[in-house]
């Protein structure tokens, strides 16, 4: 492999706090890519030579986009829900049954054209690292068709039959945990490297959801949590109590609930889509980061409650509405979703780190907030290949 160098750089974002604050911003800056990481980055006047060579002409670099939370495996359209929604109905999570059934009539040709569809949608955005998730099955064949298909393409796979209760176990949930727990877990841990529970009114309770995160990580799992979306709820603390990599949306937190992400490793993902498909109130991003909590920045894209695969977008709702600088809303978006992740390769444009970037139509990255809803990624590089 030759190695590159990325020259003339406006602004560059390493993530690297050895170059001066969380964004790690060097200006007039340059980068060396040798097989498919990063090899240097600093300004351009010491930039070494390298094999190849290319001119960003004053463009902003950034890193690719970490989009640790998606619902991608599916089929169906909810255009119908969403129209009523905006209409002054409100959201509830049994709305997912409506996808469920689609799901399941629907081919492994299609979920998987399906799934490669948004997979695409998403890098041309910038993201060049997503998670995303079974909970649209509900039976053992179907949850477990569905982590397969999404391990075709990505590493990052979450097992969620514990999203609803499955309609014919609706009135014997105790029986659908143990499914969950059980068979269903048989048949999707080897899929998955994760494991995650809608702790929700309407989903399941904090008894169950500790069940099954449990009992994904006696099977090697690691739990993540959807938790306090709809209501104040327990899902928090047992994200914490439990070790979870996240807790997912955290729209209703109590200073308890805030403390106690502070004070732990699990990263708060923060899903602005939700709320703007649901018109729902805005997590307050402020009041966690004041408080010293690790902030990832998601999708959550799906056909219900947030369709949409934009990353950008997202980080534009979180400095409108969420009170986030652009700085922290980038870094959120980049570095925070690789912790949510646990990952160190990505997220970052350091040394050894991914070749993961963006190269944006715009001097700074400030411009997806300053520009929302403009196309701003010119180019994505994923493992130091220009992909899009």
């Amino acid at each position: 492999m030759t190695s590159t160098l990325l020259t003339g750089i406006g602004s560059l974002v390493t993530n690297d706090p050895a170059h001066g604050g969380p964004l790690g911003l060097i200006e007039d800056a340059a980068l060396v890519v040798d097989g498919g990481r990063i090899a240097w980055t600093g300004p351009a006047s010491a930039a070494p030579d390298a094999d190849a060579r290319q001119d960003a002409g004053g463009r902003a670099v950034v890193p690719g986009f970490v989009d640790s939370h998606s619902h991608l495996v599916f089929a169906g359209d909810r255009t119908r829900e969403f129209n009523a929604r905006m209409s002054g109905q409100p959201y509830k999570a049994g709305g997912i049954r409506t996808t469920v059934a689609a799901t399941r009539a629907a081919s492994d040709a299609d979920l998987e054209a399906n799934l490669v569809r948004h997979l695409a949608e998403g890098l041309r955005q910038g993201t060049t690292t997503q998670e995303t998730k079974s909970g649209y099955g509900l039976t053992v064949d179907d949850e477990a068709r569905a982590l397969a298909l999404a391990a075709r393409h990505t590493d990052e796979v979450t097992y969620l039959g514990a999203h609803i209760v499955a309609p014919e176990y609706a009135d014997d949930p105790a029986a659908y945990v143990a499914l969950v727990t059980g068979p269903m877990l048989d048949a999707c841990a080897p899929h998955a490297r994760w494991v995650d529970v809608f702790c929700e009114k309407g989903a399941f309770d904090g008894d169950q959801a500790r069940a099954i995160l449990t009992a994904g990580a006696a099977r090697g799992l690691t739990p993540r949590v959807h938790a306090n979306q709809l209501t104040y709820g327990p899902g928090v603390q047992l994200a914490v109590e439990l070790g979870a990599a996240s807790a997912d949306h955290c729209t209703h937190l109590t200073d308890e609930d805030v403390a106690a992400l502070a004070a732990s490793d699990t990263v708060a993902t923060l899903l602005p889509g939700a709320e703007f498909s649901t018109r729902a109130e805005w997590p307050d991003a402020r009041r966690l980061l004041d408080a010293g909590a690790t902030v990832a920045l998601s999708t959550d894209c799906n056909p219900g409650s947030s369709y949409t695969s934009s990353m950008p977008f997202c980080l534009a709702l979180a400095v409108r509405d969420m009170g986030m600088t652009p700085d922290e809303a980038l870094w959120s978006a980049t570095a925070g979703g690789a912790k949510a992740l646990r990952r160190t390769d990505v997220g970052t444009l350091t040394e050894g780190a991914r070749a993961d970037l963006q190269i944006l139509d715009a001097p700074s990255h400030v411009h997806f907030a300053y520009r929302p809803g403009v196309p701003l990624v010119e180019e994505v590089w994923r493992a130091g290949k220009r992909v899009v």
